[in-house]
């Protein structure tokens, strides 16, 4: 890396006055075209191109869907995609970041957590309620954000009326003296409000009325766990047992906190928050199965694997599309994309049961990282790993560079510990990096120099009896 470009990173992430302006807002994801969805998630997952390309069409398809006759539209069902790739290959980095891209509900699960019905362990179905709990989430905060400024004013007068409680009339008072006495009472209340803005009331003390919940303590055990109970038996008795108000004191600052949150409560309409959300996971859900190379039945001299294949049956008819119950009620299941994820190294898709693989007609193969991709991902990505380590430091303020040729025996490094230990791709990058920087790091805030350059003689000095000696880098490396 030149000399310039190390000043040009050091600058883009220290926060002085060269920083570069914000970047254009990108526009809805509706209006992007399937190569304008595999540009975005260039600026974060280095190569991968067939990948990016079926999951861009993936959604495309969707805004396509959108604008057909509602009786057309019900046929058409998403085309859910089978990735295969070794470990930290970015599988899971571009179905998230498609996700987000989107603002589709999105949730990760690991197959190997699941058994099948009879079984003791996680129920295939929770995986569609997590992605229920995950759309509420999203949409309560979407709400939040549209009520915020309101719940703040009337947090902040509900406060006010605390530290200037209202005062009785006398029996004597005239009209004139109860209009002056208004007038009064309105300057007082709006100096109060000036330093309550400016924080200078925060320490003082005030009551604040809370609601607490009175519920006698219980647990309910069943073979599934309480996850997995259909009826979300706490939320019920808490209707029946009511609610108590009880007055507590505490800070201003602490009973403003209270106050906002109590009325962004009750400014917020949870039962249209859930219509939204269930529709957004009905619409645009995107459950993301990874490790489904880990319950592919292989046949053995016993038969097949009868409990993986039971994993398998019981993952079908979800992807194939059903109706799960929920807490919020039911949710049909045939217009979520299901995106699947293995490295299928002691299994081959073709293991799977063949129901299952007819439901994933689009296969993508994710090729191994090279050295060349190891050096693009600790320099490109808008969230690459070099950028965050200066960043990090610059907190001390501490300003740390690197040389081109560290970052190329960086990438050296972890591909060849990946070729001899376990291969986990780009995750390799993580542990090596720490490693060069576990000095720096712990000296930074202690140093009287603040700044240093790493380069590769450093690299090899921190790295090179690790990587040498092979057992032990498996252990550090």
């Amino acid at each position: 890396m030149t000399e310039k470009s190390e000043k040009d990173m050091v600058i883009y992430l220290s926060g002085n006055e060269s920083q570069p302006p914000e970047p254009e807002p990108l526009p809805s994801f509706d209006e992007l075209t399937p190569r304008e969805i595999v540009v975005e998630l260039d600026k974060y997952i280095v190569g991968q191109n067939l990948a990016k390309k079926a999951v861009a069409i993936a959604l495309r398809n969707r805004v396509r869907r959108q604008k057909l006759p509602p009786e057309l539209a019900e046929d058409i069902l998403p085309k859910n995609i089978l990735m295969i790739g070794p470990t930290g290959v970015g599988k899971t980095e571009i179905a998230r970041r498609l996700a987000r891209l989107a603002g589709c509900p999105f949730v990760k699960v690991e197959a190997s957590k699941y058994t099948e019905v009879g079984y003791v362990g996680r129920d295939v179905e929770s995986m569609v309620r997590d992605l229920v709990e995950t759309s509420i989430d999203m949409v309560r905060e979407e709400k939040l954000d549209e009520v915020a400024e309101r719940a703040e004013q009337s947090a902040e007068d509900r406060l006010l009326d605390l530290l200037l409680p209202p005062s009785p009339i006398a029996s004597d008072t005239t009209p004139t003296t109860e209009i002056q006495r208004r007038e009064q009472v309105a300057r007082t209340r709006e100096k109060l409000r000036a330093q309550l803005r400016e924080g200078k009331l925060d320490q003082r003390m005030v009551e604040v009325e809370v609601r607490e919940r009175q519920m006698p303590s219980f647990e309910i055990i069943t073979n599934q766990g309480v996850e997995e109970m259909d009826i979300n038996v706490k939320d019920m008795l808490s209707g029946m047992f009511g609610q108590q108000k009880k007055k507590r004191k505490m800070t201003v600052a602490e009973a403003f906190d209270y106050l906002i949150q109590e009325e962004e409560n009750r400014l917020i309409d949870m039962d249209q928050v859930t219509r939204i959300a269930v529709d957004r996971v009905e619409q645009m859900g995107i459950l993301f199965i990874d490790e489904v190379d880990k319950i592919a039945g292989r046949e053995s001299g016993h038969g097949p694997d009868v409990s993986r294949e039971g994993v398998q049956r019981d993952i079908l008819p979800i992807v194939e599309g059903t109706t799960v119950n929920t807490r919020y009620g039911m949710v049909r299941t045939d217009h979520i994309l299901f995106i699947a994820a293995g490295a299928f190294h002691t299994t081959k898709p073709s293991d799977l049961i063949p129901e299952l693989q007819g439901r994933f007609p689009i296969r993508v193969e994710l090729t191994s990282l090279t050295e060349a991709d190891f050096i693009r991902i600790l320099t490109e990505p808008k969230n690459a790993l070099i950028k965050q380590y200066i960043a990090l430091l610059d907190t001390e303020p501490f300003k740390l560079t690197f040389t081109e040729d560290a970052i190329a025996a960086i990438a050296k490094f972890a591909a060849k510990v990946n070729e001899h230990t376990e291969n986990i791709g780009a995750r390799r990058l993580h542990t090596i990096l720490e490693k060069v920087l576990e000095d720096i790091s712990f000296e930074a805030p202690e140093m009287k120099k603040k700044s240093f350059k790493v380069d590769a003689a450093y690299v090899q000095k921190q790295l090179a009896n690790i990587v040498k000696d092979q057992d032990l880098s498996r252990y550090i490396l």
